[in-house]
């Protein structure tokens, strides 16, 4: 997810969120957000629930729109809030808890994915930040920081449960991993198992595997060929789908089952793309949310494109 300048914010009371019905019958190729939204992150809940999140120039900035991948209909699920920013984000469907991260203000938010409601604040740090992507996996949570050399992990009990007083680890990343000048760690992805993570360096287009206990890192080798402006991630088999933001594509790359190679297969693209910066699954399709960063985030239309994996 790329950083841009902050514009002031504005009173979300003064906009109105429109979003047109579609019939109930069909999965739509592209979903309308509410105007002015400026998203940034998406994800996948229970049934046929997408969540978005709305950036920090975003007169909405802060809030999450709780939305139907079948018909399109949806409204404001968390209200904006000072100094809260929505980034990426996922839903851990075993508690229902929706994780949040929150970009320039150094730190993650859970939400109650059913009512919107708080669950907790992880303030990872008071030094300037980017929390800019999130993964959870079958005891913990993990946030990415693109401007620190470190993973914030979350631990959580049995079942995904949160922890009465949640607590986290600001783990360093080490290994092939060097931090440059520019946004580094943006997303991040888990194999099924929780025993390896992957993250994209954007700056630099590397990708690497994480121990999710260590931060060590090793450099998955794709052949020479690298995912420069690397977003969001997302992982099915040994098939990583990498969102190359400012390019207007997906990168498709086959992994070996090691996570030390890979082959980049292919780029999905879509005229309908403009910036896409996260993209989530639901059934055999992919959808990818425009951030639109080129255009003025005032009424401008915000959408969320599908496309065929």
């Amino acid at each position: 997810m790329k950083m841009t300048n902050s514009i002031p914010l504005l009173f979300i009371t003064l906009l109105a969120v429109s979003v047109p019905a579609q019939a109930a019958d069909q999965f739509l190729e592209v979903i309308a957000l509410p105007n002015s939204w400026g998203p940034e992150g998406i994800a996948s809940g229970r049934g046929t629930d997408f969540f978005a999140g709305a950036r920090q120039q975003s007169p909405f900035q802060g809030a999450i729109y709780k939305g139907d991948f079948r018909t399109g209909e949806g409204d404001i699920l968390v209200p904006s809030r000072p100094g809260r920013f929505a980034l990426g984000m996922k839903v851990d469907e075993r508690t229902n808890l929706l994780f949040v991260a929150g970009g320039p203000s150094g730190a993650g938010y859970i939400y109650d994915a059913t009512t919107g409601d708080d669950v907790a604040v992880l303030n990872f740090t008071t030094a300037a930040s980017f929390v800019n992507d999130v993964v959870v996996t079958r005891d913990a949570a993990y946030f990415t920081d693109s401007l620190n050399a470190f993973i914030y992990l979350v631990p959580l009990g049995l079942g995904g449960k949160l922890p009465a007083e949640p607590s986290f680890i600001a783990l360093p990343l080490t290994g092939d991993f060097q931090q440059v000048t520019g946004f580094n760690v943006n997303g991040i992805v888990a194999t099924p198992n929780g025993e390896s993570l992957i993250i994209v360096q954007s700056a630099t287009g590397l990708i690497f595997k994480v121990d999710p206990s260590t931060g060590i890192t090793e450099m998955i080798d794709l052949g020479g060929e690298l995912v420069t402006s690397g977003d969001g991630l997302w992982l099915d088999g040994q098939t990583l789908y990498v969102v190359r933001n400012q390019l207007n594509r997906i990168a498709v790359v086959e992994l070996d089952h090691t996570l030390t190679t890979g082959e980049y297969l292919e780029d999905i693209t879509n005229p309908n793309f403009d910036i896409p910066t996260t993209v989530t699954e639901f059934g055999n399709s992919l959808y990818a949310v425009n951030a639109r960063f080129s255009t003025p985030i005032f009424e401008a239309e915000y959408q969320i494109v599908r496309v065929s994996k």
